[in-house]
Parts: structure tokens; sequence; C-alpha cells
């Protein structure tokens, strides 16, 4: 496997995969990778020839008082467990590479609706972060597919707009969340749990799942199921930031009629933000 910092490396290298016919498949990281992150190398290994992993912790997509400073940077590991899976190419630029002229001056992309609500409400700016560098991530290795994590439901709801609205010739594929035997969803921020935190955390999928199990039988409740797994999650020690039963196709709130349906939730355990989600279909 190689490693690059600079876009002149990186296009010189796809355009040599690209001179020998091969497909090229991307997996957008922000590094401290967990099983998660190479589940999502093999499903890409699977699609192309060749597969880009990048490795960018985005400024952009962090508001003021989150933790750009002092989110995981464990580059050496990194590389150890991109080879050990059969990763090409390794593209891991510093800022300055990305954002040259500084974020103040750089342009952004807004994807309407879908980056409404939730995550959207709680960290403002947050997708618009995403969807400008995942774009030029999108420019830079121009893939043929890209893969992401489900547990991430509305960031790849809002990359999948983006593709859709930009006509871009990128294939999403999304991975289903990949979880630790006690249903904790892999995350690189589980890494700021204290013990103690990390035997509560699995708390929130099963809340997740026993809501699931009501609207899979048939309840139509959804203010009154969101408001007994706030109270649930309160009660287990979490700080809930949001609980929210969805349309899984719009992100908007889900009606009786709505046959795909998304539990999306965020609480904070300690100060550390947990994320994840259940879909269902009645």
């Amino acid at each position: 496997m190689r490693t690059v910092h600079t876009l002149k490396e990186l296009r010189a290298i796809v355009r040599s995969y690209r001179d020998q016919g091969k497909r090229v498949g991307l997996v957008p990281t922000m590094g401290s990778l967990h099983d998660g992150h190479l589940a999502l190398v093999r499903r890409a290994l699977e699609a192309a020839d060749v597969v880009v992993t990048s490795i960018f912790v985005n400024p952009m997509q962090f508001g003021a008082g989150e933790d750009l400073d002092s989110y995981p940077r464990t580059l050496t590991d990194d590389q150890r467990k991109l080879g050990a899976e059969g990763n090409t190419l390794l593209f891991a630029p510093p800022v300055s590479e990305v954002y040259p002229d500084g974020l103040a001056h750089q342009t952004r992309i807004v994807v309407p609706e879908v980056s409404d609500g939730h995550c959207g409400a709680s960290r403002p700016g947050h997708f618009e972060g995403v969807a400008t560098v995942v774009a030029m991530l999108f420019n830079m290795v121009q893939p043929d597919i890209a893969v992401f994590g489900e547990k991430d439901f509305q960031q790849l709801a809002v990359i999948r707009k983006m593709v859709r609205d930009l006509f871009l010739p990128v294939d999403v594929i999304g991975m289903p969340t990949v979880r630790e035997e006690d249903g904790l969803a892999m995350s690189s921020r589980n890494g700021y749990l204290t013990e103690a935190e990390r035997q509560q955390a699995p708390a929130l999928y099963r809340v997740l799942s026993r809501t699931g199990d009501a609207l899979t039988a048939g309840s139509d409740d959804f203010a009154g199921l969101e408001a007994a797994a706030r109270e649930i999650l309160t009660s287990e020690g979490f700080r809930p930031d949001y609980f929210n039963i969805v349309n899984s196709l719009t992100l908007k709130p889900a009606s009786p009629g709505d046959r795909q349906i998304t539990i999306l939730a965020a609480a904070f355990l300690g100060t550390t933000r947990l994320i994840d989600n259940l879909s269902i279909e009645r």
C-alpha cells in the first residue's frame, strides 16, 4: 500500500489506474480506524479493482467547542490496518492541501432539506462541511464507487442527495452499521468513554431495538415512543440530544402510512456524543 499527502501525487497514481482500465473505489474517513471502517474497505474491494482510502480530519464540519483538536489522529496504526486489508492507496493530506486559501475563502456546498433537523439542528454547519469535503474528495479521486457507513444515516442521505442533485458520476454504496458484541455501534469517539460509561453505552441500542419492536408490532404512537425512549435513556445516565422516528427516505417525521421507518438517535454519555439508528419495514 502506498501513502500520499498531496493532490499532485494522488492524481498521478489514480491516472495510472485509469490507464490500466481499473475501476476505482473511495472510502472517505477521518482516521482512527476501527473494524467498521475496515468493513467499508472490504466492501469497496468487492466493487472496485483498486481502493483509495482518505484520512482527513475535516475542520469545516466541526463547530465551535467541538472536539477538532482532540479528535484522535493515529496515522501509523491506520496505515498498518489498511495495509493488512489490502487497501491500495492511502490519501492523507494536510489541511493546507485541502483548504489552501483557508476556510473563510472556501466555496461551500449546502444540501437542503435532508440536512435539516437531527444532527443538522444540533450541529449547525456540520453537513455543509461534510458535503463540501466529500464533493472535493470526489473531484480529487474521481472514483467509480464510494462506500459510507449507515451509522451516520443522515450524512449518507446528504451525500446521496448531493450526488443526485449535482449529477456526480459516483455510485454511493451504504454499509450496515458494524457493532461491538454488546450492540454498541463502532465509532472513533467510543474511545472517549470512561470504563464505566462504556458499560452503560449499549443501552442506546437496546432502546432503539425496543422502540423498533413496538413499531414493527404496529404502533403508530410515534410521539409517545419518542418520549418514552428519551425517559429511559435519561434514567440510564444519558443526556438525550434527539430521538426521532422518521420516514427513511425524507427524514421527516414518520406518518402512520409509512412503510420504511428509521429511528435516529443521539445522546451524550458524559462528554461523549453517541449517535445510532435503526431502520425497519412495516
